[in-house]
C-alpha cells in the first residue's frame, strides 16, 4: 500500500507520496506563503486543511481527491490520485467567534472527526463543532465558557486548544488538551467539561482554580483501551489508565522529560516521543535528533534513532509535526522547525532523511491507500 503525507509549514503545504515508504514524490507548495496548521481526511473522502495568516487571519479549505471541491456529494473519492493544489475551496462559514468580543480566532490547531461530527480546536482556545461536514459551525459553549476560563493563561505558543481524543466505548466522552491550561473531559457529549489534571505538576498556578494551570503539549490514546492515555506535558511525560482521573509519570529511559509530541502506533501500540534538551533551550540534546520508543505502555523508553542526524541537528519537533500511519509494520514520520522530514517504515528501527528542506514544519498527517 502507498502512503500520503500532508506536510503543513509556515509558508505553505506539501504532499509527499510513496508506494514503498522509501522513495517519495513531493508536490507543492499549495497555499503558498500561508501557515498550514492542521489537516484531516474525512469519512466522505474529502481532505480538509486549515491555514492562517498574520494579516488575513485563519481559514478552512476542503477538496476531494478527484478535485471536485469542498462540498462534494458525500461519495467516497477516487483513490490513488493527489488533489490538485489549485482546486481547494474555502469553507465560507468556518469556525468564528462573535465580532466585538474579547476572543479572536487566530488559528485552527486541530481538525478531528468523530461519528460524523467534525471538531476544530482553535486559538484563542476554544472548540467548535460541525454536523454537516464543515458547512456550518457551532461553538462548544460548555468548554469555551467554562467556569475556569478567567484563569486560562497562554503558553509560549499561545492559548491554544490543540488536542482531541474520543472514546470508541462511549460516544459522549471526549478529551481536550489546552495549553497552558490542561486536559478537560466531557462525559455528556460536550455540555459540561471537567478538568482532569490530578497528578500533573502545575506550571502556571491560578489562585482560584487549582485544577488548571498545567500545560499539556500532546496526547496519545491506546487504540485498544480509550481510557489509557499518554500525555507529553510541559512538566514531563505522564500516563493515565482511568481516562485522566489520575496521572502518573512514566519517564524511565527518557534523557529529558521535556518535549512536545507523543504518538502511538495503532497496530502494535508502540509509543514515540522526541525529548528536547530542556524547557529553557528547546533543541535536541547535543544536536542529535533522537526519537524514543516505548514498547511496554510507557514503563520504559529507549532510543529508536538509527539513521537520524546524530550531529548538528538543531531543529525542534513541534507538537503537531509527528505522526504515524496504520500499516504493518507501522510508519513514523517527523518534521522539524529546520524544515527536514524523517521517515521510518519499521516502527523506528531505521530512518531515512528525505531530500527536502521545507519552511518551518508545523503539522504532519499520514494516510495509507
Amino acid at each position: 500500500m502507498s502512503v500520503r503525507l500532508l506536510v503543513g509549514t509556515a509558508k505553505g503545504g506539501f504532499w509527499l507520496t510513496s508506494r514503498d515508504r522509501r522513495e517519495w514524490e513531493v508536490i507543492g507548495p499549495f497555499f503558498k506563503g500561508w501557515k498550514v496548521t492542521a489537516g484531516i481526511r474525512l469519512s466522505d473522502g474529502r481532505f480538509m486543511t486549515a491555514v492562517a495568516s498574520d494579516i488575513y487571519g485563519p481559514a478552512v479549505y476542503a477538496i476531494r481527491e478527484d478535485g471536485d471541491g469542498a462540498q462534494g456529494d458525500g461519495t467516497a473519492a477516487r483513490r490513488g490520485t493527489t488533489p490538485p493544489p489549485d482546486q481547494w475551496e474555502q469553507l465560507v462559514d468556518g469556525p468564528a467567534y462573535p465580532d466585538g468580543g474579547d476572543r479572536r480566532l487566530r488559528q485552527v490547531w486541530t481538525l478531528k472527526e468523530n461519528r460524523g461530527v467534525l471538531y476544530a480546536g482553535v486559538q484563542d482556545a476554544g472548540l467548535f463543532a460541525s454536523a454537516d461536514g464543515g458547512r456550518t459551525w457551532a461553538p462548544v459553549s460548555g468548554l469555551n465558557d467554562h467556569e475556569t476560563r478567567g484563569g486560562w493563561m497562554p503558553g509560549a505558543g499561545g492559548l491554544c486548544c490543540h488536542a482531541l481524543l474520543f472514546s470508541d466505548d462511549d460516544p459522549n466522552r471526549i478529551w481536550c488538551g489546552i495549553s497552558a491550561v490542561g486536559v478537560f473531559r466531557t462525559d455528556d457529549g460536550g455540555d459540561t467539561w471537567v478538568p482532569k489534571n490530578r497528578g500533573v505538576s502545575v506550571v502556571l498556578e491560578d489562585k482560584e482554580h487549582k485544577e488548571i494551570g498545567t500545560c499539556v503539549h500532546g496526547l496519545a490514546q491506546d487504540p485498544a483501551d480509550p481510557n489509557r492515555i499518554y500525555r507529553q506535558d510541559h512538566s514531563g511525560m505522564y500516563r493515565s489508565a482511568d481516562g485522566g482521573d489520575h496521572w502518573e509519570r512514566n519517564e524511565n529511559g527518557l534523557p529529558s522529560a521535556f518535549g512536545f509530541p507523543v504518538v502511538i502506533d495503532p497496530g502494535g501500540r508502540a509509543l514515540f516521543a522526541v525529548p528536547q534538551e530542556s524547557d529553557e533551550h528547546r533543541v535536541p540534546a547535543g544536536g542529535a535528533l533522537r526519537v524514543f520508543r516505548s514498547a511496554d505502555r510507557g514503563d520504559s523508553w529507549r532510543s529508536a534513532s538509527a539513521g537520524l542526524p546524530s550531529a548538528n541537528a538543531w531543529g525542534t519537533v513541534l507538537r503537531g509535526a509527528m505522526c504515524v500511519d496504520d500499516l504493518d509494520p507501522g510508519g513514523v514520520y517527523v518534521g522539524t522547525t529546520a524544515g527536514t522530514v524523517h521517515a521510518s517504515a519499521d516502527l523506528g528501527e531505521s530512518w531515512i532523511n528525505l531530500p527536502v528542506h521545507f519552511p518551518r514544519i508545523l503539522h504532519m498527517s499520514a494516510w495509507s491507500e
